[in-house]
């Protein structure tokens, strides 16, 4: 039988080191968070080799006294906290004691310090039966940690190249520096400057560490309730890439890999995500410390709520509401809650001037008096009078869903404009109508230039918002068909049908057998009758096969409104008149997402003039 016996003391200590030093980037993160608690206002960091050669941080935090210099190296001995209370409220980012006696054990490390007050520095290294010399420190600390695993080459093997080593330590760096933008950050490698980071507000910070691009593709996320507070920026969907690794998420300034956050992410942006895109965010979470526990990982990368469900639905409708945002002009950046500068892009406030009306229109879907003429050409860009099918279907769109439709509408009475000059300042977010291209783009011109719409997918995303909106409610408008729409079918989408006659109902769908092989629809949803009705009954039918109404009317219950929508919206190559080209412009910037059609793509893009004069090489 083997011998049970008790290891040395310093094979506890490196293997228990471990849990905390993985690679020369846990150990930097490790004296960041020190440097931070501490109370810096500067903190510097010099690497060689990746970071296995060489870790030097500098700060100017308060800095450790002479006797306390000793404590420091010993495993569980920490300033931070004292008590089991004390560990149930973690306000600071390290806590444990463990980490400069974990590193001491798999590398050669020093620290110099010079407490606030104190006449001079002190210098103390991690070999035993060291005392603490004096040094030359103007204030603050230095932790140099050199040759990490000199003495466990077998755990040394395991670390990558120089180059990868040195990315998860700039990703370090990084993480830290957007929790605290008050602190200035520098990095050097090799001797070569990388970045230096100088005291800003939020978002300034987080633009010069995710770029500009990121910040200026991203919305604004602000919201709070009770204990919870979140701020930060969330990606616009259209501006969504494949990459996996753009989430930084913060709870109480440290940043972590939580399940529960990631999934609320997740479903956020599920409605409007186009294929494998992902969702790139930098959030700020802010909870009572009792409810969270930091100290389930090691690395504390990963923490426990009290209530996750509580956390999921926070974060989720804090992210929902704010993709769902009605189309508007672009968000101002400034700093969390601060107002935006006058170099920022216009606000909704410059569009709240209304159009001046002339006619019979509403006055939601007219252009200003001194709006140009609709265009006519010939061929594939123009505008022909419409079909009054095609009128129907955005005068239609434009009502309420309880509202019945009209039963015939005269194009005659459609209304004309005059005038010459398109207008300057104010003005809708989506402006005013111009013209199709090849009977799927629709050009408009706004404040700010040219709007290019893909008619189909802006008409899908409406449907299917207020389809979604009808349903919840229960209050679906039906139109009859005056001849039923006939389609052969199999025996089990026979019985689907009878079986689940109420819920279809419900839907807004009337659908009867009418043969051994056949169904007839009778009646569809009021906003999808210019759509196939055999093909929406087909699609309908098959989601009620594979999964049951019970299914339906929760997990797959949005797929199958997308779907509809999909089929009832307007098609391409139907030609519409200036003002259905209007009527949808105005519906979408009244619509929640309306930035992307169901399928995640998206619905309208802008030229500025800006843009357009760089096209064509104007003043240059």
């Amino acid at each position: 039988m083997p011998t049970i016996a008790r290891l040395p003391d310093l094979l506890i200590s490196q293997i228990a080191a471990g849990e905390v030093v993985e690679r020369p980037a846990s150990v930097l993160k490790e004296l960041l968070e020190n440097s931070l608690d501490a109370g810096s206002k500067a903190v510097q960091v010099h690497l060689e080799e990746g970071g296995v050669k060489l870790i030097r941080i500098t700060d100017d935090g308060c800095g450790i006294a002479k006797d306390q210099l000793a404590l420091a190296l010993t495993r569980h001995a920490t300033s931070k906290i004292v008590s089991l209370d004390d560990l149930e409220r973690v306000g600071t980012l390290g806590f444990r004691g463990e980490a400069l006696a974990s590193v001491a054990s798999v590398a050669r490390l020093a620290i110099s310090s010079r407490e606030r007050g104190a006449s001079h520095a002190w210098k103390l290294k991690a070999e035993a039966g060291a005392e603490p010399e004096p040094a030359a420190l103007m204030a603050g600390t230095v932790v140099e940690m050199r040759d990490l695993y000199y003495n466990t080459p077998a755990r040394r093997k395991f670390l990558k190249a120089e180059g990868t080593e040195f990315a998860h330590c700039a990703d370090a760096v990084k993480r830290l520096a957007l929790t605290r933008p008050d602190v200035a950050f520098s990095l050097t490698h090799n001797g070569r400057n990388l970045f230096q980071l100088a005291p800003a507000d939020s978002a300034r910070r987080i633009a010069d560490i995710l770029g500009d691009d990121f910040l200026g593709a991203a919305r604004r996320v602000e919201a709070a309730a009770g204990p919870l507070g979140i701020a930060g920026f969330a990606i616009d969907p259209t501006r969504a890439t494949d990459a996996k690794d753009g989430q930084y998420v913060f709870v109480n300034g440290r940043f972590v890999r939580d399940k529960i956050i990631s999934h609320a992410l997740r479903e956020a942006y599920r409605d409007v995500l186009h294929g494998s895109r992902q969702p790139a965010v930098c959030l700020f979470v802010n909870i009572d410390p009792a409810l969270v526990d930091v100290n389930v990982h090691p690395a504390k990368t990963e923490v426990r709520f009290r209530d996750s469900r509580a956390m999921h639905q926070f974060v989720f409708h804090a992210i929902q509401r704010t993709l769902a945002t009605p189309v508007e002009t672009p968000v101002a950046h400034g700093g969390f809650g601060a107002p935006a500068s006058d170099n920022d892009r216009p606000t909704a406030a410059a569009w709240s001037a209304a159009p001046a009306s002339t006619g019979n229109a509403p006055a939601e879907t007219r252009p200003p008096a001194n709006y140009p003429p609709p265009l006519r050409h010939q061929g594939s860009l123009g505008v022909a009078e419409p079909a009054a099918a095609a009128y129907l279907a955005f005068a239609r769109a434009a009502q309420n869903i309880g509202t019945a439709p009209s039963t015939s509408v005269n194009p005659a009475s459609a209304p004309q404009f005059t005038g010459s000059e398109p207008p300057e300042r104010d003005g809708p977010p989506l402006g005013y109508a111009l013209a199709q291209l090849h009977g799927i783009y629709i050009l408009a011109q706004n404040a700010r230039g040219l709007i290019l719409i893909d008619m189909h997918a802006a008409h899908e995303r409406i449907l299917y918002e207020k389809l979604k909106t009808a349903f919840d409610s229960r209050q679906v408008a039906t139109q009859n068909l005056l001849i039923p729409a006939v389609f052969s079918a199999e025996a089990l989408d026979i019985a689907a049908v009878e079986e689940h006659g109420e819920a279809l109902a419900e839907l807004g769908f009337q659908i009867a057998p009418l043969g051994p092989n056949q169904l007839g629809v009778r009646s569809v949803p009021a906003l999808l009758q210019s759509g196939d009705p055999a093909a929406l009954a087909r699609s309908l039918i098959a989601e009620l096969r594979e999964h049951g109404m019970t299914q339906l009317a929760t997990a797959r219950r949005n797929e199958l409104l997308a779907t509809m929508a999909c089929h009832g919206a307007v098609r391409a190559r139907r030609q519409l008149t200036v003002p259905e080209m209007n009527a949808l412009l105005r519906q979408m910037e009244e619509t929640e997402r309306a930035g992307q059609c169901n399928h995640g793509r998206p619905t309208w893009t802008e030229l500025t003039l800006d843009q357009l004069d760089k096209l064509f090489l104007r003043g240059q």
